[in-house]
């Protein structure tokens, strides 16, 4: 039996037997980020399940391991991780155990607390965003220990703060700058994969500036058929308000500055990706029948997600129900917005840039407050040293089958900008299991459990050539057959 194939039952085994019934109880606990749950903390439900699983990691035969579990005041829990290996370099391993909340229009037999085990997947909010983290990193490690083949020192930082945009994290990366050391390669699994067939690379990520967007008209509703005609409706304003930084028609974004010029080589990976994926780039979505995609190209789609920025209002205030509205002109309107922006443009001017936008001049003297809720740069990825390229493609090639594949994501981990300015020299591996129709965030979340395995078994690969590579006494010298 090749090392290949060792590995590759260990790591099986380990998810069958442990992970798997692992995720199935961390998908009950509504652990909801502290956006969503502004009395977590009174709740209880983030300290259960930072509790499940620190107590598997303690559980685990990891000769030297240190846990602990640190708590900052007034801060969301985070698990440091510290396992020791050879030589002086580091590897950081990042996931996140918050989640985001419900969401409407799951499947009558689903829940987001509830999971569900059907086939390949396990359906349940969480668990592939990014529950399975922890328990992925600690097997890789302990599929390499297995098979004796040698690692780095290896921290891994699981946080419960990432999903409203990881604002207590650079206060433990301060608190921990000197236990952490200096990482050569950051490992994160956080991210998503075009398909389930290879290894998926995210070469970026996109940044977000979001916050409320009202229209106040007047001081309280009135008769509309006294009103129309004379009062306008805060309605109309707020749709001249976003035409100002969305065409209407074609969905582009019209704030110029706030486009950045796309590298020629993430270019000519969005065409290798539309080959791969074909119009996989967006029949993964659940359509309604005769929708099409806002382009023809499917190149300039996965730009358009990746590089581009981007409008979507994802939420309403002033607004009754249908059945609860009557004939009156209503005082207020309000809409949060959620912008998208490109990898490399500094989320605190894009903020700058859209609240003036749209604060300016107000329609018929209206009174228009954009209240900025979260803002976070995205990220961009170094240039892959030849070593973790080579790494990446042998290990899909191994595990999956085809060799790796590199796209850039539309969602943002706020964590990767930051260590990239904390260690400019560490070489990044940003990856995970959010692939088609697993649909984070949204109804119906899954988690693929084969693709979650293969993954895990890739990343051990990966963490034993970076020792070989970056911290032996041979580096360089020789490639192992894990």
């Amino acid at each position: 039996m090749s090392q290949t194939q060792k590995v590759m039952d260990f790591v099986s085994e380990k998810w069958d037997r442990e992970i798997v019934p692992q995720l199935t109880t961390y998908i009950k606990i509504p652990n909801k980020s502290p956006m969503f749950d502004a009395n977590w903390a009174e709740h209880g439900y983030m300290d259960e399940a930072m509790s499940l699983i620190e107590t598997w990691v303690r559980e685990q035969p990891i000769a030297g391991m240190t846990v602990e579990r640190i708590q900052l005041p007034g801060r969301t829990p985070l698990l440091f991780i510290d396992i020791p290996g050879k030589g002086d370099d580091v590897v950081l391993l990042y996931g996140h155990m918050d989640k985001q909340p419900e969401m409407v229009g799951w499947n009558v037999d689903l829940a987001p607390w509830k999971p569900v085990l059907s086939g390949d997947k396990l359906y349940g909010r969480g668990g592939a965003d990014d529950g399975y983290a922890t328990y992925a990193s600690l097997t890789a490690i302990m599929a390499l220990k297995d098979r004796g083949l040698d690692h780095s020192r290896c921290v891994v930082l699981i946080e419960g703060c990432e999903e409203s945009g990881s604002y207590d994290l650079p206060f433990y990366i301060n608190h921990l700058a000197d236990r952490i050391g200096k990482p050569s390669l950051v490992v994160c699994l956080d991210s998503g994969c075009g398909n389930y067939d290879q290894l998926w690379l995210t070469t970026s990520l996109r940044g977000m500036a979001g916050g409320n967007l009202k229209v106040s008209v007047l001081q309280e509703g009135v008769h509309s058929g006294d009103a129309s005609g004379i009062v306008p409706s805060s309605f109309r304003v707020l749709r001249q308000l976003l035409d100002r930084i969305e065409d209407p028609v074609t969905g582009r974004f019209l704030i110029d500055t706030m486009y950045v010029d796309i590298p020629s080589e993430r270019i000519e990976q969005a065409r290798e990706s539309a080959q791969v994926l074909g119009s996989a780039v967006y029949d993964k979505f659940p359509w309604l029948p005769g929708m099409r995609p806002m382009a023809d190209d499917l190149s300039e789609l996965v730009l358009n997600r990746t590089w581009r920025p981007t409008l979507s209002v994802t939420g309403a205030d002033g607004l009754p129900g249908l059945m609860d509205s009557g004939n009156v002109l209503r005082p207020h309107t309000a809409v949060k917005l959620s912008v998208r922006l490109p990898p490399t443009l500094d989320s605190d001017k894009a903020t700058k840039l859209l609240k003036e936008a749209l604060e300016r001049n107000p329609p018929y003297g209206s009174k228009v407050e954009f209240q900025v809720e979260k803002s976070a740069t995205g990220w961009a990825a170094p240039t892959t040293a030849p070593w973790l390229r080579a790494s990446i493609n042998e290990a899909s090639k191994q595990y999956f089958g085809p060799q790796a594949a590199a796209m850039g994501e539309g969602g943002t981990i706020p964590f990767m900008n930051m260590l990239q300015e904390r260690f400019p020299e560490a070489q990044f591996v940003v990856t995970g299991l959010l692939g088609p129709k697993s649909n984070a965030h949204g109804p119906n979340e899954f988690l693929h459990i084969p693709t979650g395995k293969k993954l895990t078994a890739s990343m051990a690969r990966v963490i034993n050539e970076h020792y070989v590579n970056r911290g032996s006494p041979n580096a360089h010298t020789s490639t192992p057959e894990a």
